[in-house]
């Protein structure tokens, strides 16, 4: 994403627009677009500040307030729970709907994988699990 442009020119945009030029006239002036100069002076009428607001979107998941849950069916005593399973307990317990991709993500980022397949049986010449 690109940085947020300068003060300065904010300040210039602003001050052209209080002068009495028009949005589409600062922007042109100033080369910006006629919605940001219009968007500068808004901001700067309702707040009087013009510092750039924070870039990027909404960081974490929905299902991180669901952590507990979630943990203890995928980790704890649930080690055989499917993400279909989870996804209905989410439901049913927390009001939470959510796609099964959802929650693959969300213990994908975390480093929890859970194998529906048995281990494989011990050994006597080589180790074979953990």
């Amino acid at each position: 994403m690109a940085a947020a442009l300068s003060m300065d020119l904010r300040r210039r945009v602003v001050a052209a627009l209080e002068d009495g030029l028009s949005i589409r006239e600062a922007g042109r002036r100033f080369c910006v677009g006629e919605a940001t100069a219009g968007r500068w002076h808004r901001q700067w009428k309702a707040t009087g500040s013009l510092e750039p607001k924070r870039q990027g979107g909404r960081s974490g998941s929905i299902l991180d307030a669901h952590e507990d849950l979630l943990l203890a069916m995928a980790c704890e005593g649930e080690k055989d729970a499917t993400l279909a399973e989870m996804a209905e307990r989410l439901e049913a317990e927390r009001g939470v709907t959510v796609h099964l991709t959802t929650i693959w993500y969300w213990l994908e980022r975390r480093g929890i994988t859970v194998k529906k397949r048995p281990r494989t049986p011990p050994s006597r010449s080589a180790r074979t699990s953990a």
